[in-house]
């Protein structure tokens, strides 16, 4: 049962969101959590190890939960689940996109998805924000711990080393090497 429920979960993921595995955070989150399948702290560490791991985002973090919650061929459910809907639609979007591209129609929707998604990967990067930087609920407390201050810091040099064009893998390894480092002297 594990198994369909994890084929079904994420094949509704994939075929209810647009713009890649950033915009998938809000559903994925929600639908893991209904489930019971994992906390939200549990959740944000297959986060980091989906965004470190090679391949896209959506793909990973299907992969982690299937695999966590029903061994190998629950990862294989659930991500056949979340690429289905993707292979799917881009085969019939390859074929009509030549005869279509210039639709005003299919212009206005991909232009009306596009400030969708960026609502979709800015309502995950709030929820997420909250779990990290405010581990045990909001308050004034939590700005008297080191670990608000380790996670500020680490995320202050990941944004201007971004901004720098550092590549982004230099920044996951420097941010893990820092967690690593700090985390043993906290």
């Amino acid at each position: 049962m594990i198994y369909l429920d994890l084929l079904l979960t994420f094949l509704k993921v994939g075929l209810f969101t647009f713009g890649g595995g950033y915009a998938m955070l809000p559903m994925i989150r929600d639908e893991v959590m209904a489930h019971g399948w994992m906390d939200q702290n549990e959740l944000i560490d297959f986060i980091a190890v989906s965004e470190s791991t090679p391949g896209p985002f959506g793909v990973n973090i299907a992969t982690f939960v299937g695999t966590r919650t029903g061994g190998i061929f629950g990862g294989l459910c659930a991500t056949l689940g979340v690429v289905l809907p993707s292979f799917v639609i881009i085969l019939i979007v390859a074929r009509c996109y030549q005869k279509f591209k210039s639709n005003k129609l299919v212009i206005g929707a991909m232009n009306g998805l596009k400030p969708a998604v960026v609502g979709l990967i800015a309502a995950a990067l709030l929820s997420l924000s909250q779990t990290v930087f405010f581990p045990a609920g909001w308050s004034v407390s939590v700005f008297g711990t080191a670990q608000f201050y380790v996670s500020l810091g680490i995320f202050t040099a990941a944004v201007v080393l971004a901004f720098k064009k550092l590549h982004p893998i230099l920044i996951i390894l420097l941010s893990a090497v820092l967690g690593v480092i700090v985390g043993y002297a906290v």
